[in-house]
């Protein structure tokens, strides 16, 4: 019943829909040039033969995916990946790293004509959908023209399984859909099996099958050469309130670690005005990449506010913060900067990432701090301790490198799905 409702809410509130995208796309929430898209238009024709829809919502779940799209396209070339998500950030960082052959397009709004008009164009022979972004109309439509669904990575949080379980008929049918759901963790596939997924297992992690982030090798010599030996941290992927905080570490640690450099990369590079009139306020002096300003020897604090260099800053930054940990909520992947050997601090709120949290936690491979306090002692210590430094950044290598192995057994268990993909003829008129 509430499933009816969704679909007959969102088939009567059209204009409503329409209004709420007009303000996201005033906000530069929505890409003009390809609108489109949102609303099924596809922009690109569907070629021949089978194809492999793979969902990921934003960011951090279109990087995990891509191994799996890398070693797809290489050992199935003959099959179409077709890779959809929901963000701006996600679009441009995915038009920039897939592969050959593989093809990126918007996740249609979840209305049925939009939903109807895209699977009437791109006729997905499989679809592998990542993590634990469920919508109704889609999900229900695949169903009915009998194409093949696996939840891969997938993730279910606390309070996402509390939530879930007010609407325990709702998730029951939607995960019932599924041929298969593959849980990031044990917890996330009991989480799963307890919400009514059929058919559960564990495989691992895709997020450890990823590559190390990508830098620019001019752009990272001059930023070597302009910042020389300086004492270095960085604030990784920070959201609203965690930028002050940074500041505030530079004011306490500066005195004892002379000539410091705070590196900050908000998670959303649109806020780098923001964040940079915050912190002037503050008596720092900034510097801001996106104005092409660089962090020369009077620059205490340099704002990164670009897409896609978060790789650059870990390999200049041999200590790093991983924010929405502190002042946010959930964390983001912390295995990004401990696979380039940096020396890895979280803060309490590290939800989206617990079980990895705790297994690096306990073998050393990052430090968990509970509060500003203690983040500011463990920074102090870090950037004074360079053998403590080295041995929690080459934990952290070993951690997020030693189950690459995750990637081939997905592949092996998917491996029947993909060969009937690859013949084609599951797609339904």
């Amino acid at each position: 019943m509430l499933i009816r409702l969704y679909r007959g809410v969102t088939t009567l509130g059209g204009p409503l829909i329409d209004v709420y995208l007009s303000r996201r796309m005033a906000r530069g929430k929505e890409d003009q040039v390809r609108f489109p898209e949102r609303r099924g238009r596809a922009s690109q024709p569907r070629p021949a033969g089978g194809l492999v829809w793979i969902h990921a919502a934003s960011v951090g779940e279109s990087l995990s995916l891509l191994p799996l799209v890398h070693t797809l396209r290489e050992s199935r070339p003959g099959l179409t990946v077709l890779v959809t998500t929901g963000t701006v950030t996600s679009a441009k960082l995915m038009t920039e790293r897939l592969p050959d052959g593989a093809l990126h397009q918007y996740f249609p709004v979840d209305r049925l004509p939009f939903v109807r008009r895209f699977l009437n164009h791109w006729k997905p022979d499989l679809v592998l959908w990542a993590e634990s972004e469920f919508w109704p109309n889609m999900i229900m439509e695949l169903r009915r023209r009998a194409v093949p669904m696996v939840l891969v990575n997938g993730r279910v949080s606390d309070k996402s399984f509390r939530n879930w379980q007010r609407f325990q008929g709702v998730i029951r049918q939607l995960l019932g859909t599924f041929t298969l759901c593959l849980g990031q963790t044990e917890d996330d596939t009991r989480r799963l099996r307890d919400l009514g997924a059929p058919n559960c297992d564990c495989l691992g992690n895709l997020k450890f099958a990823a590559q190390a982030l990508p830098a620019d090798e001019e752009a990272l010599t001059r930023l070597h050469d302009t910042i020389g030996n300086r004492p270095v941290w960085l604030a990784a992927s920070t959201h609203a309130g965690e930028e002050l905080i940074a500041g505030q570490m530079h004011h306490s640690l500066a005195d004892k670690h002379p000539g410091l450099l705070t590196i900050i990369v908000p998670r959303h590079a649109h806020r780098g005005d923001e964040v940079r009139a915050e912190l002037e306020a503050e008596g720092l002096a900034i510097a801001q990449r996106s104005r092409g300003e660089m962090p020369d020897a009077s620059v205490e604090v340099y704002i990164a506010d670009t897409m896609g260099e978060l790789g650059l800053f870990y390999r200049l930054a041999p200590v790093v913060f991983i924010g929405k940990s502190l002042a946010g909520q959930g964390g983001q992947n912390p295995l990004e900067a401990a696979r380039l050997s940096c020396a890895v601090v979280l803060g309490p709120n590290m939800d989206n990432f617990a079980e990895m949290t705790r297994r690096m936690v306990q073998g050393g491979a990052a430090k968990q701090v509970g509060s500003e306090g203690e983040l500011r002692l463990m920074l102090d210590r870090l950037l004074s301790d360079g053998a403590a430094r080295a041995t929690l950044g080459t934990r952290g290598h070993e951690f997020a490198t030693q189950e690459t192995v995750v990637l081939e057994r997905i592949l092996d268990r998917l491996a029947p799905l993909l060969d009937a993909a690859e013949r084609g003829g599951h797609a339904r008129p």
